[in-house]
């Protein structure tokens, strides 16, 4: 079975194209329109404004409009029962009785793919994300670049594209990040041994540097010591790096996230690719000498002002090496490419596409999605942070306070435009207004039911699935229940085509709250054997439904709490 509301809209949009080959709606683009569930059932299972979206744009009749579009429209007739113009121009969708039965029968029988579909028909996606510089520990802002990109990435493979996870480590020698790092651990190595060394400024003065000299020391002793010390910066900027990196991949395999591939930008300057990159651009006739340095006219492309691609000292700029990477993504032949950037990426965005169209790639193939900053609160406080002066809350130090599953859930409340305030004390909780804590306590309550049946020997459970009859489950909470367990295909749909993966703890929420109100409305285990037998099927379904959307978000089920 289709997803309804994409069934519904892609009916609409093919009505709207045949009536404007009639000539009976002109329009150049639509406008932005939504199906949805109206808030009565009276109006229908779905309802639409598009008419009236129309009728405001073109200032025509929107009930005239909704006229038009029913002439058109073309549903299956197996699950629309009748379509009606009300109001001011809705059109109201009312679905054959037995629809949401289906969907019942539907959970229970895909059972693991319930919710996935084949949209993406294998096509091949990239989701790059977390990317982080291996100067640092993880920290807030990585976390959720991760969950959002991992989640995405989960999204868009059970809705069938084949998809790619890559982290970019930002690691040429010659960033001013890795030397200062190298820097701040020398001075670090040096105190260690009693040296009087003073930190840079804007040097890295958090604890895990004094570890990382500390580590140095244990491995090496004072080999280090009596080098120069411009050898001894670049040498431990490498053992840095790597020790690092360790250190994040390690925290995003406990977070849950798994990369396929991790591309260094160092290797794209050892091979040859920047040197490549910056000499295509030069070619391309898109540049010009100002300064002693080498520009690029991104504004011939729709950026607020040229960008420098060589420095006057003859070091490329990070956007040489980006258009380096990003070509090495094009030659891959990925689909889409999809890159989840931090709050600082922001105005980043233009100057990218910017060059990439200076050498004539489709930049409509990438997709870069901005998030916004995380605010931690502890106890009712903000907890500060800073990454260089040492006061830094790390990826790791929260999983420690709040769990995976907490971080996760929390971490994708939000739209990824939007800021997020995490409270922590909050997702410690084990009670209801502890939002991660609700919605799995309803999938253990759900198979609390099944251990119980079982106990009991209840002679529903011996009752054969095609001789379930659903059609007993008329009380207002079930019908609720059942709507709620049908909107996983939308949701999964729209959260992975529109890469909004907080459509799934919204959702998540909502079909908890509909098993709760069942489970206190509707005794499942009573004496009627038939209604208790259709009772668990729908607890099956719901608990499927849960299941699967915790999966996704990449959140566990656990079956009793």
């Amino acid at each position: 079975m289709v997803a309804i509301r994409d069934a519904l809209t892609k009916a609409l949009l093919k009505a709207l194209e045949k009536a404007r080959s009639h000539g009976e709606i002109e329009f150049c683009e639509l406008p932005r329109f939504i199906v949805e569930r109206p808030p009565h059932q009276t109006f229908g299972d779905y309802a639409t404004n598009i008419a009236m979206m129309l009728g405001k744009e073109l200032k025509r009749d929107a009930k005239e409009i909704a006229d038009i579009i029913l002439k058109h429209l073309d549903l299956d007739s197996g699950l629309v029962e009748r379509v009606e113009v009300a109001g001011t121009g809705f059109i109201n969708f009312y679905l054959r009785s037995d629809w949401l039965c289906d969907m019942v029968r539907q959970a229970v029988a895909e059972d693991e793919r319930f919710g996935h579909s084949n949209i993406g028909d294998g096509q091949t996606v990239q989701v790059e994300f977390v990317s982080a510089n291996p100067t640092g520990p993880l920290h807030l802002g990585h976390g959720r670049g991760g969950v959002l990109g991992d989640v995405i990435a989960r999204l868009l493979s059970a809705v069938g594209f084949k998809v790619h996870r890559e982290f970019y480590i930002n690691d040429a020698a010659t960033s001013t990040q890795m030397r200062k790092f190298g820097q701040s651990l020398e001075v670090r190595y040096l105190q260690s041994f009693g040296h009087p060394a003073q930190m840079p400024e804007d040097g890295y003065k958090g604890e895990y540097v004094v570890d990382i000299a500390s580590e140095i020391r244990k491995e090496f002793g004072d080999k280090y010591l009596h080098i120069p010390s411009g050898e001894r910066v670049s040498i431990f900027t490498q053992l840095a790096m790597e020790k690092m990196l360790a250190r994040q991949r390690a925290v995003l395999e406990r977070f849950g996230i798994n990369m396929d591939s991790w591309v260094s930008e160092q290797w794209l300057y050892d091979g040859g690719r920047v040197r490549e990159a910056i000499e295509r651009l030069i070619n391309s006739g898109w540049t010009y000498e100002q300064d002693e340095a080498i520009w690029l006219r991104t504004t011939s492309f729709g950026d607020d002002k040229d960008r420098v691609l060589v420095r006057s000292d003859g070091t490329p700029t990070y956007l040489a090496a980006d258009v380096a990477y990003h070509i090495y993504k094009y030659e891959r032949g990925f689909k889409s490419l999809i890159n989840i950037w931090g709050p600082d990426h922001h105005g980043y965005v233009a100057r990218l596409k910017a060059a990439l169209k200076a050498l004539g790639y489709d930049v409509s193939k990438m997709h870069v999605i901005v998030y916004q900053i995380v605010r931690l609160f502890k106890d009712g406080e903000l907890v500060p942070m800073g990454k260089r002066e040492g006061e830094m809350i790390t990826l790791e130090e929260l999983l420690d306070w709040a769990g995976v599953d907490a971080v996760r859930f929390f971490l994708l409340m939000r739209s990824a435009d939007s800021p997020i305030d995490f409270d922590v004390t909050l997702a410690t909780k084990q009670s209801q207004e502890n939002p991660v804590y609700y919605v799995q306590y309803a999938h253990a309550r759900a198979c609390s039911i099944f251990k119980q049946a079982s106990i009991d020997r209840h002679p529903a459970l011996t009752v054969p699935k095609d001789k379930v009859n659903l059609s007993l489950l008329t009380h207002s909470s079930e019908q609720l229940l059942m709507r709620e367990v049908a909107e996983l295909l939308d949701i999964v749909s729209e959260a992975a085509l529109r890469y909004e993966p907080h459509r799934l703890t919204s959702y998540a929420h909502q079909l908890a709250t509909a098993f709760h109100s069942f489970y206190t409305s509707c005794r499942v285990l009573g004496d009627d054997e038939m209604l208790s037998a259709a009772r668990l099927m729908l607890t099956d379904a719901a608990r499927i439904a849960i299941r699967n959307t915790l999966a996704l978000m990449g959140v566990s089920a656990p079956t009793q709490m």
